[in-house]
Order: C-alpha cells, then structure tokens, then sequence
C-alpha cells in the first residue's frame, strides 16, 4: 500500500441509518490490508456490537469519549459545559495518539453532531483538520455539517432515509441498529 495516497478527508452524512456502519466498513477494510487504524467515538455511551468486532482486529484501537446517558436537549447548562470540556480534551487526545502511532486511518464517529450540538468546539477539530499528519485519511460520521466541514471534505456521502422501522415504534435492535 502506497501511504502516500492516502491523507483524504470524508464525511457520511444524513438521516439514514449507515453513516456509522459505513465507517466501521471501511476500518474493516484498512485493517485487512495491514493499516493502523484508530476510531473515537462521540456521544455514545451505551456498548454496541461494533466494539466487539473492533476488539478482534488487527491494528484498530477504539477509544470513546465521555459516556453520555442523555441526549443534549436533555443535560443542564453544567452538563454540558463538563461534556464540552471533556469532548475538547478527546479530541487532542486522539490527534496526539495518531502521531505517537503514526496511524493511517482515523473515524471520529458522530464528531459532526458532537460539534452541531455545541458539545465539541468545532474550530478545535477543523485546526486538526488543517494540521492533521498528510498521510492520515480521516472520517467523520454525524448529522449536518457545518459548511466549514463540507468544505474541508474530499468525500461527502449523505444517507437518505427513506423508511425507518423506527418510525413504527420499533426501537434500535441489537446487531442491527446498536
């Protein structure tokens, strides 16, 4: 594998379930042909069949920032602002962990709705962004993009629902939605 081809930006995007499942396809991917890959997840808390999965392969470390057990609209302006911080040191964390380990694939995954929901500064993960190592592609999972982020992306996919069992009450099965 020729790393110098490497060092693009893409976002998965939209409504639809797969923006996360797409991600995780593609860590599937870099880390059967021998790339080191990290994954940091954002505002999640709950475990997830994926993390199981991830455990196993080689060359994939998972970290995962702040357990969250409410949604935004749900946390007092304290709740927040702890979660901000915390989510602003994770994301240092993470760039400082893929230069120590010179890693070639880096999923920040719901990092776009971390930052739509003022939970991470957005200017934090767009300098990273700008000063990221050149070699290293980076995702980005998460519902509406800033146009800064749009912009920065190479790859922008976006997943259109168009039917949810959701939307019938049928709520998040495990090894399919979580």
């Amino acid at each position: 594998m020729d790393k110098e081809k490497l060092g693009l930006i893409h976002i998965y995007t939209g409504n639809g379930k797969g923006k996360t499942t797409a991600a995780m396809g593609l860590v599937l991917r870099a880390s059967g042909i021998g790339l080191k890959v990290i994954v940091g997840q954002f505002l999640k808390g709950r475990e997830t069949g994926e993390l199981k999965t991830l455990a196993l392969l080689p060359g994939v470390e998972v970290f995962r920032g702040k357990p969250l057990t409410k949604f935004s609209f749900q946390m007092s302006d304290g709740e927040k602002e702890e979660v901000l911080q915390s989510h602003n040191h994770f994301i240092g964390e993470l760039a400082q962990r893929c230069t120590e380990t010179k890693a070639d694939l880096l999923v920040l995954d719901e990092v776009i709705g971390a930052c739509g929901t003022k939970l991470l500064d957005e200017k934090l993960l767009l300098d990273f962004l700008k000063n990221k190592p050149k070699h290293l592609e980076v995702v980005m999972t998460g519902r509406n993009p800033s146009e800064a982020l749009l912009e920065m992306a190479d790859y922008v996919s976006e997943i259109c629902k168009r039917k949810h069992p959701f939307d019938r009450g049928i709520p998040a099965r495990e090894g399919i939605e979580k």
